[in-house]
């Protein structure tokens, strides 16, 4: 399919410096690029978080017996000053 793109003057000249290059036709190396392009854009874009774990995990958390009002009194307790 033939179309028409306006593409920046120092693109185009890599591109064809590109083709030159390596022996072959621009239309190749634009085809080459837009599939990289697409490729890379097509992937699943996941986030993997790091175990930053510390302690035993499979140890007893002392937390979890304290209610809601025991773990703020604790907390601020803990961060008034002398």
């Amino acid at each position: 399919m033939k179309t028409t793109l306006d593409i920046k003057d120092d693109l185009l000249l890599r591109a064809k410096e590109l083709a030159k290059k390596t022996g072959r036709p621009l239309r190749a190396v634009v085809e080459d690029s837009l599939r990289a392009t697409l490729e890379v854009a097509e992937q699943p874009t996941t986030y993997e978080l790091g175990d930053f774990s510390v302690g035993d995990a499979d140890a007893d958390d002392p937390l979890e017996r304290m209610s809601w009002q025991d773990l703020r009194e604790a907390i601020y307790r803990e961060s008034e000053p002398e």
